[in-house]
């Protein structure tokens, strides 16, 4: 019985020691990333395994040496509602699970701010453990990070093509000039690739991505200019 009562703590105490050294160390990588870029990801990893990118292209730059029209754009396609709310969309993420309940096609409802935390902290996935672990790492970002980071973290993060990673990177690669440059319709164009950039390409759009775009500058519209990036 105490052999049983001996193990039983030790289990506990490893246990104790594994939650402690994992809240640690995240909150610390999270504070360290509010000031140092983000060269790489789980995801650039990844994909260069799967034999995806053999070529990883990916340059930081600061959201000051982006075009103003890129957040806004990405806004526009992904979460019209970044600037107002605490990391998630509650009511998106109702109505996407009710349609998934219904026999509906499973649709994302992930902010940009919870795309942030899952490019930069963990991999892709469905499981409800990655589904915890990027609702904490959201919580962080947003209480650490604030908008304006998280926006060019996401910026210099999101996977843009094969192998493309950010921003400069794509608008090198599909545009031939950098990202301070871009036109407000060719960061349409690279917001209506999101959230499928490997299959959609921003340089050679298809009739979906025009008419995708077309709809993502309506909303850049209607969208109050945080005033993030250069013009």
């Amino acid at each position: 019985m105490g052999d049983i009562k001996f193990i039983w703590n030790r289990f506990w105490i490893w246990v104790r020691n594994i939650l402690i050294f994992f809240f640690v160390s995240s909150i610390l990588s999270v504070i360290a990333f509010k000031w140092v870029p983000v060269y790489h990801t789980p995801l650039m990893y990844i994909r260069w395994l799967e034999g995806k990118a053999p070529d990883i292209k990916h340059e930081w730059v600061d959201l000051d040496q982006i075009s103003h029209n890129m957040p806004l754009a990405v806004m526009g396609g992904e979460d019209t509602h970044f600037t107002e709310h605490n990391g998630f969309e509650e009511k998106e993420i109702l109505k996407a699970r009710l349609q998934a309940l219904q026999g509906g096609r499973e649709r994302g409802a992930s902010t940009i701010s919870q795309q942030t935390a899952k490019n930069v902290f963990l991999w892709p996935g469905h499981s409800w453990i990655r589904k915890g672990l990027e609702a904490y790492f959201t919580i962080l970002i947003e209480n650490i990070w604030g908008k304006e980071r998280i926006m060019e973290v996401y910026l210099n993060s999101i996977e843009m093509g094969r192998g493309i990673y950010g921003v400069q990177a794509c608008a090198q690669e599909k545009f031939h000039k950098d990202a301070r440059d871009l036109t407000r319709s060719e960061c349409a164009l690279i917001a209506a690739t999101l959230p499928n950039p490997l299959e959609r390409d921003s340089a050679n759009p298809s009739k979906y991505v025009l008419k995708h775009s077309k709809r993502i500058q309506r909303e850049m519209n209607a969208i109050k200019d945080p005033g993030w990036g250069t013009k």
